[in-house]
């Protein structure tokens, strides 16, 4: 009990169906000095009273219950309450290893870094697994940490799979009201960390893809808010690396394409999904020529180049493809 307090804080909302698996996971660590904060967000399903079954049974528990505020505020308000001395993120429909908290403070304590990061495995709802780790550690640069998340290289910008020094969240909070609130959030904890960031290559999250809801999903005008956040990452990271402006490029035309795909099954839009396809194909040649950019992205850009209809005919193929693979 000499060791840190740590703070997992669980924003809860609507996931009944999850909380068990997620909580069990949280409440079997190999570390034991938690504090277990889950954020009810005003959820109107039985969450609430789970929360307070669970504070009832554990010490570690704590039962917050708030109106509710969205994601974003549920993570602050979870983080505001918590008394550890480091912060872990979890989402409640996700899962975690039993040595996930162990893991993340061990790099800590290894590279005496105030932000630590592990890889994670995706569950997808038909059955398959990907799995993004490896073996190894290392302690990384804020520049070569925020270059290899531009590109999606081994670091992203999930809030969950990383163990935070409390301290970080002096003057960064997740932006209330907005989706996508983890890609204006993390880059600006990375930046705070001079001393490096510790990057662990173990899988020890596991996010659950729920397939359906992206294929099904209407897209809406809240979803431009991945492009508001990519932009002003961009705007912060290059002021302070300019070294960084192609992998700022090349992060920016993603969260379009992103975009764009949210909008395949979807009419109307035509103005925004217009200007989406402008930015994309004024950029190509930069993209096109940029050796790091994932093939996956030169494809794309290819594609719209002849036309906009191949490419959502491609793209909606590709899904479909994805979603029923086992």
């Amino acid at each position: 009990m000499n060791r840190p307090l740590i703070s997992v804080v669980l924003p809860i909302y609507k996931i009944e169906q999850y909380l068990d698996r997620c909580m069990e996971a949280v409440l079997g660590q190999t570390y034991e000095n938690l504090e277990i904060l889950m954020v009810d967000d005003g959820s109107p399903d039985n969450c609430p009273a789970m929360c307070d079954a669970y504070a009832q049974k554990d010490p570690r528990v704590k039962a917050l219950h708030k109106e509710n505020g969205g994601l974003s505020d549920a993570r602050n308000y979870g983080i505001a309450h918590a008394t550890g001395e480091y912060i872990a993120c979890i989402d409640p429909d996700d899962y975690v290893d039993s040595d996930y908290i162990e893991y993340l403070y061990s790099l800590i304590e290894k590279y005496g870094t105030r932000m630590s990061i592990c890889q994670h495995m995706t569950e997808f709802d038909n059955g398959s697994v990907k799995d993004y780790g490896s073996e190894g550690d290392e302690c990384m640069s804020i520049e070569k940490c925020l270059g290899r998340l531009l590109y999606h290289d081994v670091i992203d910008t999930s809030a969950w799979a990383k163990l935070y020094h409390k301290s970080l969240f002096d003057t960064v909070a997740y932006p209330k009201g907005k989706i996508f609130e983890d890609i204006g959030t993390t880059y600006a904890l990375i930046m705070q960390c001079s001393e490096g960031i510790a990057v662990g290559y173990a899988s020890k999250y596991h996010y659950m893809y729920h397939m359906n809801s992206i294929v099904n999903s209407v897209f809406s005008p809240r979803k431009l808010d991945l492009l508001e956040m990519t932009d002003k990452m961009g705007h912060a990271v290059v002021k302070a690396y300019p070294s960084l402006k192609q992998a700022v490029l090349r992060r920016r035309v993603y969260a379009r394409f992103s975009t764009l795909n949210q909008m395949l099954r979807t009419e109307g839009y035509d103005v925004e999904r217009a200007r989406i396809i402008r930015f994309i194909l004024h950029y190509r040649k930069q993209i096109l020529q940029d050796p790091l950019a994932p093939k996956r992205d030169k494809i794309a850009i290819a594609l719209l180049s002849v036309h906009y209809d191949l490419y959502r005919a491609f793209w909606i193929s590709y899904q479909n493809m994805i979603f029923k693979k086992k």
